[in-house]
């Protein structure tokens, strides 16, 4: 299993320093945006712009992710035990018993096959 790590990109810094408003802003408009196994435990992500962000393998422990719309981002590989979900959006290939197991058990998110 990978650890999380911390992203050395001027759109990973936002994140931390808590300006999901400057990253909305800052993102590209076009194309993925790679945060593979970043760090984001404990994070306020609410309102992120997660359209076409790469978060696999990242950790999401204790984190708010509620109300954010990760159906057209990349989860496979993510953790999110104890993280904050209400109102988020997941994509279709995540069944909701898969989301749980991570939530209260800290799996990795499995994608399932068609």
């Amino acid at each position: 299993m990978s650890q999380p790590k911390l992203l050395d990109t001027p759109l990973y810094a936002l994140l931390h320093k808590d300006d999901i408003t400057g990253f909305n802003k800052e993102r590209p408009k076009d194309g993925p945006i790679d945060m593979v196994g970043g760090d984001f435990r404990g994070l306020d992500l609410r309102e992120l712009n997660a359209d076409g962000v790469d978060f696999r393998d990242a950790y999401f422990r204790s984190a708010d992710l509620r109300g954010i719309d990760f159906r057209n981002a990349s989860l496979e590989g993510a953790s999110l035990a104890h993280a904050q979900i209400s109102g988020a959006y997941f994509p279709p290939e995540l069944s909701a018993d898969e989301i749980l197991m991570s939530m209260n058990f800290g799996t990795r998110l499995r994608y399932r096959t068609r």
